[in-house]
């Protein structure tokens, strides 16, 4: 919860290092929750310039939601999407981004 916070704050630097040790612990079986805190770590990684890496989180976040009775992870991996439409021109982001349109 408290790199989810650091991540709506848009505090990148303190948002990535809370992502990442709480991510180490879950494993794909709570796919929904691991979706919903790559999402957020997506985010934080997106606004500290790492656009590549931040789609690389959130074509994971795609792969996690697909099957899930909860629609909320989709609707974040969208919404990281939308994020990274200024992007398009690089190649991993068109191809996530015709994904998501798919």
């Amino acid at each position: 919860m408290t790199g989810r916070c650091w991540a709506e704050l848009h505090r990148p630097l303190r948002a990535i290092p809370a992502l990442e040790d709480a991510l180490a612990r879950y494993d794909d079986t709570r796919a929904r929750d691991k979706a919903l805190y790559l999402s957020w770590l997506a985010a934080a990684y997106l606004d500290a310039g790492g656009v590549e890496h931040s789609t690389a989180i959130t074509a994971r976040v795609l792969d996690l939601s697909e099957g899930l009775a909860s629609v909320r992870p989709m609707a974040r991996a969208r919404l990281m999407a939308k994020r990274l439409e200024p992007h398009r021109s690089l190649a991993p982001v068109g191809a996530l981004l015709e994904r998501v349109k798919g």
